[in-house]
């Protein structure tokens, strides 16, 4: 759903500047009487509220990465290095949502922009803590920008693996791979390169919205890239939920093959009792 969510949101991100774009030209052209699109205006609003509400379902994120913690240490990956990136990659989501959380709590007006500090409770002075949601959503993001960079690190450490598996199957068996085994690596292969083009999307993303005053001048290279990975990621989703291949003839003959001899094994066990 949320993948969904996602690809709609960029679509209209894209879609909102060029009816208004549209709308201008109309106008110089005298085919329209304002220079502004009342669809544009609609679209941008819906583009918000999805973006609202993206924000709002990750307000339990926090509670998967504490599982996924714990679940690194119980069963480690398969090298050390891989390891050691994706604890990276879990502290830095331990500091992307809180901040985040913060952010949308406060642009809200959810909780107060102004709190106590916590020496207060120790001190006759009291201090209070100003909560700025730009700064909160700006390092919030930064700590998402870490975890892209190590993902890419990740991604290479993958290949690497991806490589050997290919390899040891090959020196294992001396022939080539079996269908099963082609179709096995093709799927680790396609899902590897489906992390790399969200990766490559989310980076411009992740660096723009670090900086205070960006990276782009016009927004539509937040709607171009954000499809980009939007698009991966609702494919890569696609595909995990796809049905298997249907088996070829020979596969067929000679799973009957194999039935029926389990069946003929079965019941002479039937008649000797």
């Amino acid at each position: 759903m949320l993948r969904c969510h996602q690809l709609i949101q960029y679509t209209l991100k894209l879609l909102v500047p060029f009816l208004r774009l549209r709308a201008r030209l109309q106008h110089r052209a005298g085919m329209r009487a304002k220079p502004t699109s009342s669809a544009a205006d609609g679209y941008a609003k819906l583009d918000s509220l999805l973006g609202d509400s993206r924000t709002l379902w990750r307000i339990w994120g926090l509670l998967p990465i504490f599982q996924w913690l714990i679940s690194l240490e119980r069963s480690p990956p398969a090298t050390r290095t891989l390891l050691t990136i994706e604890r990276l990659q879990g502290w830095s989501m331990l500091g992307y949502y809180p901040l985040e959380h913060l952010y949308y709590l406060v642009s809200h007006g959810i909780i107060p922009s102004s709190i106590l500090s916590p020496t207060s409770f120790f001190s006759n002075k009291k201090k209070r803590i100003t909560l700025d949601a730009g700064k909160l959503s700006i390092w919030s993001t930064r700590f998402w920008a870490l975890y892209v960079f190590l993902h890419f690190a990740h991604l290479i450490e993958d290949r690497k693996l991806l490589k050997q598996r290919h390899s040891s199957i090959r020196k294992a068996k001396g022939t080539g791979l079996t269908r099963e085994e082609k179709l096995e690596m093709q799927q680790r292969w396609d899902a590897f390169w489906s992390e790399v083009v969200i990766n490559l999307g989310y980076l411009p993303l992740t660096i723009h919205w670090s900086l205070e005053n960006g990276l782009f001048k016009n927004d539509v290279w937040v709607g171009i890239f954000g499809m980009i990975a939007a698009v991966a990621s609702f494919r890569s989703g696609w595909k995990a939920t796809a049905l298997p291949p249907a088996p070829t003839l020979e596969e067929k003959e000679k799973k009957e093959t194999a039935s029926e001899m389990t069946s003929e094994k079965v019941a002479a066990y039937d008649v000797s009792t």
